[in-house]
């Protein structure tokens, strides 16, 4: 497998995450895949934002739940930026995504736009909560998934396993030889987040790892020489 650079947020480092603006540019620096995060909207619309509230990322305050999608329009989402729904992500870039999703609620609303748009090949899944990857994967037979984890030991592997994951992401300022020797014995990919400075990324390559998420497109150019 070719060693993959994954555009954390699009390029999160330079410009405002989650946007189009941000996913364009990840594009255009070469960068492998473009993750992004999903949360549903108080009517129901699948938008792109990392966190439950607005308030880091945009002019407003309060819970995406609670908002409508008119309203979540209206905010400024960086740089004169708007909030994306997802298929607009997905008309806005031709490069694989790795979505990732917060809850059940938002793996069945995926699963539909996924069945619909025929993304089973262009588009990963991934998640902190097991149960979110198992209801995704119930529904959309043949997806790719992935666990994300923060905190982890070697017993992040059996629950990937568990929940049909077929690779980790992990905090790489946790990561272990032993966690990447165990993931290697149950056939898992590995990548590795954030790789933000040459040592991480030269720790991503020791441990020979699938990939790297970062904020930077600069590591889309360095990687392949990093030993």
């Amino acid at each position: 497998m070719n060693f993959l650079t994954i555009g954390h947020r699009g390029v999160m480092g330079i410009e405002p995450e989650n946007t189009l603006r941000s996913f364009v540019a990840a594009q255009q620096a070469g960068l492998d895949v473009i993750e992004l995060d999903l949360h549903l909207s108080k009517d129901g619309a699948l938008v792109v934002m990392h966190d439950a509230e607005v308030d880091r990322t945009t002019d407003g305050t309060g819970p995406i739940s609670e908002k409508t999608l008119a309203e979540l329009r209206a905010l400024d989402a960086g740089r004169g930026e708007r909030v994306p729904v997802f298929e607009e992500v997905l008309d806005a870039v031709k490069a694989p995504l790795q979505a990732e999703i917060k809850d059940v609620a938002a793996a069945r609303a995926l699963a539909e736009v996924m069945h619909r748009r025929d993304l089973v090949s262009r588009v990963e899944v991934s998640s902190f909560h097991d149960e979110a990857i198992a209801e995704i994967a119930r529904l959309v037979p043949g997806v790719r998934t992935a666990l994300i984890a923060s905190r982890y030991g070697t017993d992040v592997v059996e629950r990937a396993t568990e929940a049909g994951a077929a690779s980790v992401c992990l905090n790489i300022r946790r990561l272990t030889l032993e966690v990447v020797e165990h993931a290697r014995k149950a056939d898992l990919g590995i990548i590795g987040w954030v790789v933000n400075t040459q040592d991480h990324l030269r720790l991503v390559r020791a441990l020979q790892l699938d990939g790297a998420t970062t904020d930077y497109p600069e590591i889309k150019r360095t990687g392949r020489f990093t030993a």
